[in-house]
């Protein structure tokens, strides 16, 4: 389960004295406990930017006596940074995909207007990258790119630690998963779509559901699980099935690869980004091949490219003393 913020209790109090630490970095963890891709983010990343020691970490969302604020979602930016201000923008899903979100465009556009205002841009993704240059006209140098990575904690589990978990769950000896947050339908991960789709193996789908998502026919949801029950339920899936057809990383699909678990994806240029050809990869129409080609898969998973929180951590620190040092501006917003 999600644990209590990183630095407990810090959050606007116990800043260091100037004479005591010459860089100090200030990071929102509000959406540490959340059970989101961003909530991994933030609870994977912040442990990391500490042991790394290259400067203050201080968790706050109201930036004082700082040198860089960093916003590690697009809801935590500042309209008004008393400091130099770094963004991480997950995807743009909602500039890309209006229609989806007509009753956040307010607020949406608020918080874009916000991130505009940053001097420097952290995305997981080349792809995202090109988004936030044609969609917030933001000038590529301000731009760096860092790839996310797999929690320590997922690894592959013995038989017998998948079997009780597999037990505590009611889940069945062979399935295909999914993983992802079910509180609310998104029209862009398809889920509704898999679920409907012909296969002979058992759906399982992890993750916080919400009242649609308990009406899917045929499938079983375990809701929200801890990372340990999590690493083993991906260790015993027969493989990962992944049919969203936007996505900014998709953490999902490193967690399984580290787990041992093939995972089966919707062709789309951000995954063959991040996986190449570690994934197995079907048209993005073809939810059916997906399934067909989930059923299909065997082991062992190709194994992932050496890349830890510890190498994001490190590029992140670098990332704030360029904002901490940047002589330009943000860029204006539109």
């Amino acid at each position: 389960m999600p644990g209590r913020p990183i630095l407990s209790k810090v959050r606007t109090r116990g800043l260091p004295e100037p004479s005591e630490q010459k860089f100090t970095v200030a990071v929102d963890s509000r959406l540490c406990t959340e059970p989101t891709g961003i909530g991994r983010y933030v609870r994977s990343l912040l442990p990391e930017l500490i042991a790394d020691g290259s400067g203050a970490i201080v968790e706050t969302h109201r930036p004082r006596r700082v040198d860089v604020f960093h916003a590690p979602s697009l809801q935590s930016a500042l309209l008004r940074s008393p400091v130099p201000m770094v963004v991480t923008l997950h995807d743009l899903t909602p500039l890309k995909r209006r229609g989806e979100f007509l009753r956040t465009g307010l607020s949406l556009r608020l918080h874009y207007l916000a991130a505009q205002r940053a001097v420097r841009i952290i995305v997981p993704t080349e792809a995202v990258a090109a988004d936030a240059v044609e969609h917030l006209r933001f000038e590529r140098s301000r731009i760096s790119v860092i790839g996310e990575a797999a929690a320590a904690v997922f690894t592959p589990r013995s038989a017998d630690q998948v079997a009780r978990v597999r037990e505590r769950h009611g889940l069945p000896e062979r399935y295909l998963l999914w993983v992802g947050s079910l509180e609310r339908p998104e029209p862009r991960k398809r889920v509704a779509g898999l679920a409907d789709a012909p296969r002979r193996l058992p759906l399982v789908l992890v993750g916080r559901a919400g009242r649609w998502a308990r009406e899917l026919p045929d499938v079983q949801l375990t809701g929200e699980v801890s990372d340990d029950d999590l690493a083993a339920i991906y260790s015993g899936a027969h493989s990962l099935v992944f049919p969203s057809e936007d996505e900014g990383f998709g953490l999902p699909l490193v967690e399984a690869l580290a787990c041992g678990t093939p995972v089966v994806a919707c062709d789309i240029p951000v995954l063959r980004e991040v996986h190449g050809d570690r994934v197995t990869f079907v048209d993005p129409g073809d939810l059916a091949g997906l399934i067909a080609a989930g059923e299909a898969a065997t082991r062992p998973a190709p194994i992932l490219m050496p890349w830890s929180w510890t190498d994001v951590a490190r590029a992140t620190w670098q990332v704030y003393r360029e904002a901490a040092t940047a002589s330009g501006g943000a860029t204006t917003p539109s």
